[in-house]
């Protein structure tokens, strides 16, 4: 199978973390299945300057237009973004960067059975008009946000009410989202919830002794929180640093990089906790690995999810979890094992952190928990829906 990966949501040359989840997912779609041959068009906006001055955009600058990843060649062509105004010009950019991208690669002897496509706006917009351009039958797969919060804005909801008229089928990470895009209009039998696995390979699990050793190696001698993510409010961070104000005996650390890290250094000092709170910056998942396998508890405190891999990365890890009971994340946390699911407050998270502290924990039961989570599930599921859909 000649397949076309298409996402905005994909590692590169500056950003090796940015959407890892989908090069995970397909990276584990040809193990399993060698016999699907990938290439990945992942768009990248464009912008001309490097200056960190600029913040995340500067990111973009530097970006490669090529590249091999894992064995993938990997195909960076640029689109305009315009800031706060340009939000539904956007998928027409980038349908513009991706049929160019196309017509490049058929014309050096790429072909295409099938387009698998991720994130509904605007890449699932820009990837039905190419679709449609080159005579291709495509999937896209529904991630978080593009579903439960974009469709907020009519016009944008109407776009990807179209793109579900025209996918051959379409994926959900969680079945929360499956379920929203069949209240959205979703043809049902079109919807397959397929979750995402967690590399046990890559995230080992610490014993309970390793881990007071872990600790110990980084002098941290109380209780050890992580918290995990981009550094915005929907990630809630600023829910967790509150929450310590009760939790006087141990220290957080907050693992990810953005734009709110001074918000939330002040936060941490005005609250009379900084003295307790490390700011991590951006982890490899190697580097997150280790300090997973240090941590007592991993807290998640989001508005919104899809399917939280970084709760299983955790789990993977030996470490349980406190989470917010959004989205899909109560189909990730399933039993007192795994961790505890609350409310979204800082009340309701420092009481869920104390629960946890005041378990006996089994690391080596939270890390039987998350091997159910394996990509072989994934992977079969993805293989069969491909099939499918491309000699339909």
């Amino acid at each position: 199978m000649k397949l076309l990966t298409i996402s905005s949501l994909y590692p590169n040359n500056k950003d090796p973390k940015h959407g890892v989840f989908v090069e995970t997912r397909l990276k584990h779609l040809v193990k399993h299945y060698p016999d699907v041959n990938p290439v990945v068009i992942a768009p990248v906006p464009w912008f001309p300057f490097s200056h960190k001055i600029f913040g995340e955009y500067s990111r973009y600058a530097g970006v490669e237009y090529q590249e091999e990843r894992n064995g993938i060649q990997v195909f960076h062509p640029k689109y305009l973004v315009l800031p706060k105004i340009g939000m539904y010009l956007t998928p027409k950019f980038m349908a513009w960067s991706l049929s160019r991208c196309i017509k490049r690669l058929k014309k050096a002897g790429y072909e295409f059975d099938l387009i698998d496509g991720h994130y509904f706006y605007p890449d699932g917009v820009a990837i039905s008009k190419v679709a449609e351009q080159f005579n291709l039958p495509f999937t896209c797969t529904a991630r978080g946000t593009d579903i439960n919060l974009i469709p907020e804005y009519p016009k944008a909801r109407a776009m990807i009410q179209k793109v579900f008229r025209t996918a051959g089928h379409m994926m959900a990470v969680c079945q929360a989202l499956s379920n929203e895009m069949i209240n959205l209009g979703a043809e049902k039998s079109k919807v397959t919830t397929l979750r995402n696995g967690v590399d046990l390979a890559l995230f080992q699990a610490s014993t309970n002794e390793q881990q007071l050793s872990l600790k110990s190696s980084l002098n941290i001698t109380k209780p050890l929180i992580i918290s995990v993510g981009w550094l915005i409010e929907r990630k809630g961070h600023y829910l967790v640093i509150e929450a310590m104000k009760s939790i006087p005996n141990a220290t957080l650390v907050i693992a990810g990089d953005g734009p709110d890290l001074s918000k939330l250094r002040a936060l941490s000092k005005s609250t009379g906790v900084d003295d307790r709170v490390k700011f991590l910056g951006a982890l490899s998942q190697p580097e997150l690995n280790k300090w997973f396998q240090a941590a007592d508890v991993s807290v998640l405190a989001s508005s919104r999810e899809g399917w939280a891999n970084v709760l299983l990365e955790s789990m993977a890890s030996g470490t349980p979890v406190v989470a917010t009971k959004v989205w899909g994340t109560p189909e990730v946390v399933q039993n007192d094992t795994a961790g505890v699911l609350v409310e979204r407050s800082s009340d309701d998270i420092a009481q869920g952190i104390k629960a946890v502290l005041n378990q006996d924990v089994d690391r080596k039961a939270v890390r039987q928990y998350a091997e159910q989570f394996d990509w072989q599930h994934t992977s079969d599921g993805q293989i069969q829906i491909f099939n499918k859909v491309s000699f339909e």
